[in-house]
């Protein structure tokens, strides 16, 4: 049994704390020691669930919810930035910290709060990668649901290959990804005038409870809660060492790192909602929300046969990279709450078998049609979770003893606080619509 069981105290993902040595001597080669934990973490901003409501919200809306993207993205640098420091500067992952600094009642709420998030994710990720199976290899969804569950081995084989090995990994993943759309956008030929004024917010937005049904979708899918887990993690992978000028210096380097991915991520996440808006909205398919659709209508639409298979492989690319996050988070979340540890393999199993009842359910008993509605309400889902991990987040990085010394300045913390106003505030008239009626789920 005590195999099962961490000691108060352990470190984060003790199997891989500290692995990663960092090099000295000048900038860049410091910097390419930190390179890795922000492509993890920003594969979560660009998982299936992302795809499903940018491609809704570009063919109902055009770019007008570009400019969600961009300040969801904003968003999500300074949270991650904060989630660099709280691992650094305290050496816990955000479920330890709150595991030490709240009482039973508080612990237990917020871990359940953690987990639904992580369902919520892996529901996607599911969905996605059994499309993804479905329009590449003609698989049934059903079929490709259940094989899902055999993405339990790839992460197993990953791991005991060392970090560094899954890091690049998912970098792969991600510039498979990044090619394909680079790709589309040049056929799609989007109108550089109308995307460029999308970029700036627009008051209908919050006036239009289905756009801002979608629009919570976009910030659900880009702002993940379980992100805020997993980068105070990782990110202790790095061997940094433990003066207060070597702890300064991986939080610079780190904030780096996922700055970078994270403007990586913008541009994936822009391309689908702009994909969406040059292919379908500008020709008067203004519903097109499941993304079978949209592969279906990509290559007559834009002319050009590979497009679809383009969509398709970034797909499935997007699911598998995915996979690899939501592994690593759940264990986090478990380990760090409830100081229970399992082997990972298992943790991915009960995860994964979680999702894949609604997501059976809803492809049996509604078809193709119900997956678009899941993928879109479980990025809802996820932005309702968020405050849950976000106030805590931005609490203990603006303690000074919490962060021994290593706190986030005030203007961050300020801009912090700022966020988590405007989300809970966004969620609170969401509840609000659905409670009324004006928004149907």
């Amino acid at each position: 049994m005590n195999n099962w069981l961490i000691k108060k105290g352990g470190a984060s993902l003790p199997e891989v704390n500290a692995s990663v040595r960092v090099k000295t001597g000048g900038f860049w080669r410091r910097l390419g020691s930190f390179m890795g934990p922000g492509y993890l973490v920003a594969v979560g901003y660009m998982d299936p669930g992302n795809w499903a409501t940018s491609i809704a919200g570009g063919s109902a809306f055009g770019y007008t919810l570009l400019s969600v993207i961009v300040l969801s993205n904003f968003m999500a640098i300074i949270l991650q930035a904060l989630s660099v420091r709280l691992g650094v500067a305290s050496g816990k992952d955000l479920a330890q910290a709150c595991h030490d600094a709240y009482g039973p009642v508080t612990r237990w709420f917020l871990w359940i709060m953690a987990e639904a998030a992580i369902i919520a994710t892996d529901l996607a990720e599911v969905i996605g990668t059994a499309i993804g199976l479905n329009l590449l290899f003609g698989l049934p969804l059903e079929i490709g649901v259940i094989l899902t569950l055999a993405d339990v081995l790839l992460i197993f084989w990953l791991q005991g290959k060392g970090f560094r090995k899954v890091e690049a990994v998912v970098v792969a993943l991600t510039l498979v990804i990044a090619v394909c759309f680079v790709f589309q956008i040049i056929y799609a030929d989007p109108v550089w005038g109308d995307l460029l004024a999308g970029l700036v917010p627009q008051r209908q937005i919050l006036g239009n409870p289905l756009m801002l049904y979608v629009a919570l979708g976009i910030l659900g899918a880009t702002v993940m809660p379980h992100n805020l887990y997993l980068h105070s993690s990782i990110i202790q992978t790095r061997n940094y060492g433990a003066s207060d000028a070597q702890k300064r210096d991986a939080i610079r380097m780190g904030t780096i790192d996922s700055t970078i991915a994270l403007m990586f991520a913008l541009f994936i996440n822009g391309a689908i909602l702009v994909l969406g808006a040059a292919a379908f909205h500008a020709t008067g398919r203004t519903e097109v929300a499941e993304i079978q659709e949209a592969y279906a209508l990509l290559s007559p639409v834009l002319g050009v046969s590979i497009a679809s298979t383009l969509f398709a492989v970034a797909l499935l690319a997007s699911g598998l990279n995915s996979t690899v996050t939501a592994t690593l988070t759940g264990q986090i979340i478990m380990e760090g709450f409830i100081r229970l540890r399992i082997a990972p393999w298992a943790r991915r199993l009960i995860t994964r078998g979680i999702a894949i009842i609604p997501a059976v359910a809803v492809v049996v008993i509604y078809g193709d049609s119900g997956t678009a509605k899941l993928l879109v309400l479980s990025q809802v889902v996820l932005s309702l979770q968020l405050p849950f991990a976000m106030v805590p987040l931005v609490r203990f990085t603006a303690d000074a003893q919490k962060m021994n010394g290593l706190q986030a300045p005030r203007w961050l913390s300020w801009s912090a606080w700022a966020i988590a106003f405007v989300v809970i505030s966004l969620n609170i008239k969401l509840v609000y619509d659905v409670s009324t009626g004006a928004v149907a789920l």
